[in-house]
């Protein structure tokens, strides 16, 4: 008979996750433009791959901007990330990813989509570490102002 092992229940780490979202923030006003327009694309070479970071919507207080990868074939795929950047908090924040349109803090596990139980802390975590890699190793193929 096998048994389902009742560990304790996931708890997000709120003051880690804004420590997160302040990294990333202050990350990715790094890569994009000062003053920032609907429509602006700032590309990056890193290594072998192409990163884009393409500008969807700009409002008084956030800032809508998708991360993606550009090329054909990606040989390690960066999954499509959109990210609202709150400029009166100065946090940002991954609001959707792939075919997630809307990420949640927690998910119980096991769960129909397979989700982990602390999905979007791990995308976070994951765009903070690729920003890193793209301000250390990457080459914008646009002219910074």
């Amino acid at each position: 008979m096998v048994s389902v092992s009742n560990s304790t229940p996931y708890h997000v780490d709120l003051a880690a996750l804004m420590r997160l979202y302040e990294t990333n923030y202050a990350k990715l006003n790094a890569l994009i433009s000062v003053n920032p327009e609907v429509d602006d694309v700032r590309t990056y070479q890193v290594n072998h791959s192409v990163y884009q970071i393409t500008v969807l919507e700009v409002t008084r207080y956030t800032t809508l901007v998708n991360v993606a990868q550009c090329e054909q074939v990606p040989i390690f795929p960066l999954p499509n990330m959109t990210v609202r950047l709150y400029h009166d908090a100065r946090v940002a924040e991954v609001f959707a990813s792939d075919k997630i349109s809307r990420i949640h803090a927690r998910y119980d596990y096991p769960n129909p989509d397979m989700r982990q139980k602390d999905e979007k802390f791990q995308l976070n975590q994951f765009l903070g570490e690729w920003l890193t890699y793209c301000l250390k190793q990457g080459i914008s193929r646009e002219q910074l102002f």
